[in-house]
This record gives C-alpha cells, structure tokens and sequence, in this order.
C-alpha cells in the first residue's frame, strides 16, 4: 500500500468542482469519504495568469495502485468534470489533480516526484503540513512543518475559507 498526498484545485465553478473531485478521489479509490486525510479549503489568486482565484487543498490517502495508475486515475477524473485534455499550464481549472507524493518515491515519469512546485506555492506547502506536518520532504529532507515555517509567506496570499471537513 502506498501513501499518496494530491493537490486539488479549482478556479471554475469552484464548490461544485471541490466537493464532486472529492466524491471522485474517493469512489476511484475505492474508500469511504472519512478515510480521506483533508486540509481545509484554501483560497488563493491565481499564479502565472491573469484569473479568478483559487480554491486549492491537499488530499491524503493509501491505495494499492501503482504510481502509474494513480495518475491515469486523477487525469481522468479531471477529464470527466471538464477539464481540457490540451489545456494550457496556466489557465482556468475545472479541477485540478497533482499527484504530490508516492511514498518516498523520487522519479520524472509518469509524473514529476515529488512535486517541484511543494516547497514553491503556499496554496500547496500550508495545506500539506496541515495534514502531514511530520513527514520528510525525499529530497529536501526537511518535514512539512519546518518547510512551511521557513516558507516566505508574504510571497503568495492565501486565507482558508472552511475547516469543514
């Protein structure tokens, strides 16, 4: 079984996109709801293009599939609620699925691990070490919680909109 950490976003439709991906994460991993470790539901401009903000958070759970069927699982699902199959790196989101981690797994392909962008956006960082605080960045070497602390927050504004989960 491995430990998987997945970014969602959304800047389209946003509480639909959030809560329906959520239902999606779920029902593709075949888990109940309540076994989804969730940060709370950030908010943040968007970066690198001019549009409507973000609602961002960090998803944690243990699958049984490998790392190439995760992210076919999570290209799917974003698929299936509208994303563009050719959409442009900095646009509009219906949903947006990244895998952050796979374990203490450290690769280029099938995808990126872990995730460049942890340690560079707060919309990730914060809601990672809400959730995993204690767990060791593979190639930094630094948890979450000391990364976050160390993180400069007056780079990207962001303020939680719910603790609902």
């Amino acid at each position: 079984m491995a430990e998987i950490y997945i970014s969602l976003g959304s800047n389209v439709e946003r509480d639909y996109h959030v809560k329906h991906g959520l239902e999606a994460l779920a029902n593709a991993f075949e888990l109940p709801f309540q076994s989804l470790k969730l940060s709370s539901l950030f908010e943040s401009e968007a970066i690198g293009f001019s549009g409507k903000p973000f609602y961002n958070m960090v998803v944690g759970l243990t699958c049984k599939h490998s790392v190439e069927q995760v992210t076919t699982i999570l290209r799917n699902i974003e698929v299936q609620y509208g994303r563009s199959v050719n959409a442009k790196k900095f646009s509009p989101r219906t949903l947006d699925l990244d895998l952050l981690l796979y374990d203490d797994l450290i690769c280029e392909a099938p995808a990126q691990l872990p995730r460049d962008e942890i340690d560079k956006n707060a919309f990730v960082l914060w809601p990672l070490c809400e959730i995993a605080p204690d767990l060791i960045h593979p190639t930094v070497g630094k948890s979450y919680r000391s990364l976050w602390a160390s993180y400069d927050k007056t780079q990207q504004q962001l303020h939680i909109v719910e603790q609902c989960w």
